[in-house]
């Protein structure tokens, strides 16, 4: 995320982030910290502790956060339908580039209105 995606620009301060547990170090490496939402980990099952759980605070924190993170990943999912977003792109102008994602996600949107 850090090749794409310059910890020092400003404009993370003007958008939430809604991420998975896959990126786990953007609290650290990102200064918008209040922007940046990630949902719980479950702790691991170690000799101290063999049921390892969530608390219930937790668990409902984890439930509102995949409401808004399942929709957009099904969106994902059905621009991918449209095949022209899984084959390598051997295009290098940005507008072309730019254009092979918005069709599909136009047409995705018309699809689910």
């Amino acid at each position: 995320m850090k090749k794409v995606f310059d910890p020092r620009s400003t404009w993370f301060h003007k958008v939430n982030l809604w991420l998975d547990l896959g990126f786990q170090g953007a609290e650290t490496d990102y200064a918008c910290k209040s922007n940046i939402h990630l949902p719980y980990k479950r702790p691991r099952k170690s000799k101290k502790n063999p049921d390892a759980k969530l608390t219930a605070a937790q668990e409902k924190h984890n439930r509102s956060h995949a409401k808004t993170r399942v929709p957009v990943e099904h969106a994902i999912g059905g621009m991918k339908t449209f095949h022209c977003l899984m084959h390598r792109i051997r295009n290098h102008l940005d507008s072309i580039i730019d254009s092979i994602f918005w069709i599909p996600a136009g047409l995705w949107n018309l699809k689910i209105s």
